[in-house]
């Protein structure tokens, strides 16, 4: 009887320890725990400003295939690969926008590439100044235009919080010694805006 009164205790302290158990996992379980990928994303950019700079980048590129064609009808500069090789000895920079791929979209990167990018042109087309009379004042609509742009940009990232403390200096622009250098770097300098544009253009409907 002690024998079988031992087994009983014994089998009752398992029951209440499995039911001890129980009740700590499901307590457990009331509670997600929260990983990396259950963090919110990045949150959506503001409608009003995705239209706005949509708006921008196709007022910007009208203007710079206007600027293009006026290059090739008066100019006979038709065909920007064929200048590539020219534009590295004058060192005509070209913008990344890494981080706006489809593939690898990030929200503050593309903003901050964005914004740096369109500082860069800002400054080629400052560079340009001169290329010829009759250009003159659709180059400066378009620079004013491109300058508009990048202000779009810089103050969403500082509605975001993640505009730098002070705006990015310009880099050294390339100097044009000739009228052919001008025009040629100017044929360039405008293709490079135009796939820069319509690849923000990519990422802006991504962010979207």
């Amino acid at each position: 009887m002690a024998q079988l009164s031992a087994q009983r205790r014994m089998k009752l302290m398992a029951l209440q320890l499995l039911l001890w158990q129980s009740a700590l996992w499901s307590g457990r379980e009331a509670v997600p725990l929260v990983t990396v990928s259950a963090l919110p994303p990045s949150l959506p950019l503001p409608r009003s400003f995705l239209l706005k700079s949509l708006e921008q980048v196709r007022k910007i590129q009208a203007s710079g295939s206007v600027l293009l064609e006026q290059l090739c009808a008066t100019y006979k500069l038709c065909h920007p690969e064929e200048l590539v090789l020219l534009g590295h000895s004058l060192g005509i920079p070209k913008a990344s926008l890494s981080g706006c791929s489809s593939q690898a979209l990030q929200q503050t990167q593309c903003l901050s590439q964005l914004h740096s990018g369109l500082c860069l042109y800002q400054g080629l087309l400052q560079a340009l100044a001169g290329i010829s009379p009759a250009l003159a004042p659709t180059l400066d609509l378009l620079q004013l235009d491109v300058a508009n742009f990048a202000t779009t940009i810089w103050q969403q990232m500082e509605n975001l919080g993640v505009a730098p403390t002070v705006q990015p200096t310009q880099s050294a622009m390339p100097a044009f010694t000739s009228a052919f250098q001008r025009r040629a770097g100017g044929v360039l300098a405008i293709s490079y805006l135009q796939g820069f544009l319509e690849t923000a253009r990519l990422a802006l409907h991504h962010l979207a």
